[in-house]
């Protein structure tokens, strides 16, 4: 079936090459570590740890942590093993596009658009909120018309168009800025962590896990589908409270896959990709067990404020004065992250126009700088639009779904790929394939099940319109297949190329 097509691997690599669509190759290890610490920590370690903590966990919310880093790191050894093996710009997308056919790449190339445009947008606002907070206690009020919740959220809109004009300057560039601004967002976390402990009182520990209670939970369309389809009731505390914790603090981790965007600019991919993916992982799980410790040590679980525990935790000790750091610490973070979902979503449309699936137009690469520049154009300009002018929040959690079903279909296209080519050379491989990536897939399912129906039902919508725009435009037009296409995998045309290449010697 032509909606099943795959693109070999060969063919995916041997695209890169191509003088018009070749991007710059100038990252290390380190500048994907960072890339990574920059989109995963965001405003969930000064927010989503105290609301956590107080509503379903208690200071075993640190144990959750854990549980979340774990199912994470399933589905990252998966995104390393690929990254290796296709080193190419698009992440789930290509990945699919190799192992599983081009109607579940495409369907996950529309999801990640959704994750990566509607993520930015959010945290743009999210930034704007911050900021107008830090003003505020600095004595410099941003007008209300003009900051968050006003008519036009201006402070997002030029956040953006910054962010936008040095990612399409280029990605060493972007990636400088993103290393300063990590610099700054680790330092507060880590000042704010050995600042916590002097505060800690044991006795806030105990009980360390909190006794089993009933959770009140939500009706109708926003109560999770997991509970729509079971009547199970959610629980919170005890040991069902640390699982879930865990699938509330998971979302925390989302954003290790964009590293994933940027194999085709990576210097040596191979051995890079899997460093720099779970190297961010690993350090962003130590910070948030350590954020986690610490403020449960500081303030009872029971008097945490789940909108701003972190700053919240030192004004309860008579250090009001920390939240304006805190405020600063979020708005820096939240600069990298909304930097590194505006590459990751450029990178995306990228791969995706490149192989013809949107029009291939977009992919030409700007003679100087090596970068996608229409695309990037595109995508700032729509990002500035809904970032600047839509009431987002209620769509936050789109984001995880996208993200989740792209997690679902890499952790199955490691085991058919590992099946299908088993002659590719792998620099990484998961082990224990196919039962680890087997169990990567299940969490992720179980935790899409835990979003809520309202959510399921908007996601099925956004899958509509894919489907329409992919029968109706991107099927006939795809560059596998088109009458002179030719997989540089199949035995012949290597035959054929090797003996061209006898006769050059």
């Amino acid at each position: 079936m032509s909606v099943l097509r795959t693109k070999s691997v060969e063919q995916s690599i041997a695209d890169t090459e191509e003088p018009e669509y070749r991007l710059k190759k100038s990252l290390s290890a380190l500048d994907l570590t960072v890339f990574g610490i920059g989109v995963v920590i965001g405003a969930g370690i000064f927010t989503l740890t105290g609301r956590a903590a107080h509503e379903v966990a208690g200071p075993a919310i640190v144990v959750s942590f854990v549980v979340a880093a774990i199912a994470c790191a399933l589905a990252a050894l998966c995104y390393a093993e690929f990254a290796s093996t296709v080193p190419v710009s698009g992440s789930a997308y290509t990945f699919s596009y190799s192992s599983l056919g081009e109607l579940f790449a495409w369907i996950i190339g529309w999801d990640l658009i959704l994750e990566m445009f509607l993520g930015a947008s959010v945290v743009a606002q999210g930034w704007s909120a911050y900021l107008g907070t830090l003003m505020e206690q600095l004595g410099m009020p941003i007008p209300a018309a003009i900051g968050y919740g006003g008519t036009v959220d201006l402070m997002a809109i030029l956040l953006v168009l910054v962010l936008g004009g040095l990612m399409s300057f280029g990605i060493k560039e972007s990636l400088r800025v993103n290393l300063v601004l990590v610099a700054v967002k680790l330092f507060i976390v880590l000042f704010v962590i050995v600042a916590g402990v002097l505060f800690i009182d044991p006795a806030n520990w105990v009980p360390f896990v909190p006794e089993a209670a009933s959770r009140e939970s939500a009706s109708g369309l926003s109560q999770p589908l997991l509970q729509f389809l079971s009547g199970i009731e959610p629980t919170a505390f005890g040991v069902g409270g640390i699982f879930a914790g865990a699938a509330l603090v998971f979302f925390a981790y989302i954003g290790f896959d964009v590293v994933a965007t940027t194999a085709e600019e990576t210097r040596n991919p191979q051995r890079d990709m899997p460093i720099g993916i779970i190297a961010s992982l690993a350090i962003c799980t130590v910070l948030y067990c350590a954020v986690a410790f610490v403020v449960t040590g500081m303030v009872p679980y029971q008097d945490l404020d789940p909108a701003a525990a972190l700053a919240n935790a030192f004004a309860f000790h008579g250090q009001a004065w920390m939240a304006t750091l805190i405020s600063a610490g979020a708005v820096a973070g939240l600069t990298t992250v909304v930097l590194t979902l505006l590459i990751g979503a450029t990178r995306i449309i990228f791969a995706m126009s490149r192989d013809a699936l949107l029009p291939i137009g977009l992919a030409k690469v700007h003679p100087r700088f090596r970068t996608p520049w229409l695309i990037s154009l595109v995508v700032t300009v729509i990002v500035a639009v809904v970032a600047g002018f839509t009431p987002i929040g209620l769509l936050e959690e789109m984001v995880n779904i996208g993200t989740l079903s792209a997690f679902v279909m890499v952790s199955i296209g490691v085991i058919v790929l590992r099946r299908r080519r088993p002659d590719l050379p792998r620099t990484f491989r998961v082990p224990f394939n196919p039962w680890l990536p087997g169990l990567s897939a299940a969490i992720c399912v179980y935790l899409m099940l835990n979003l809520t129906v309202e959510t399921w039902l908007r996601f099925l919508i956004w899958l509509a319109v894919g489907f329409v725009i992919y029968f109706a435009y991107s099927q006939k037009r795809s560059r596998i297949g088109q009458p002179g296409y030719i997989d540089p995998s199949l035995p012949h045309v290597v035959a054929h190329r090797r003996e061209g290449e006898d006769e050059t010697t």
